[in-house]
């Protein structure tokens, strides 16, 4: 799933760490932003996606590989098709925040 990066006008302060993204369908979708993680000489986010009928504190993370645009100010979001990439990305950002989320693993 590839997404696309809109900015986002008007937002309230504690808002700043939501971002919009366009879905294949071109609807627009928010995301908390999470972390930046570097892995082999990538960038990837990590996402969480900002359902209004979520159950608070549950949700399953998004990680999108971070790629550059012609212009200085834009970047990027395509999906990781790459199990192991997804998976070490992952297990990166689970242990940068152990002491902050509880993760689930769901075998």
């Amino acid at each position: 799933m590839d997404f696309e990066n809109n900015e986002v006008e008007g937002m309230e302060e504690d808002l700043d760490n939501i971002i919009v993204l366009n879905d294949e369908d071109g609807n627009e979708v928010q995301f908390e932003f999470l972390d930046l993680i570097e892995y082999e000489n990538e960038e990837y986010v990590i996402l969480l996606p900002v359902e209004e009928d979520q159950e608070e504190g549950a949700g399953e993370v998004v990680i999108l590989k971070v790629e550059d645009t012609d212009s200085e100010d834009e970047e990027s979001y395509v999906s990781v098709d790459d199990e192991e990439t997804l998976n070490t990305v992952f297990e990166m950002f689970k242990d940068k925040f152990k002491d902050e989320f509880n993760f689930i693993d769901e075998e």
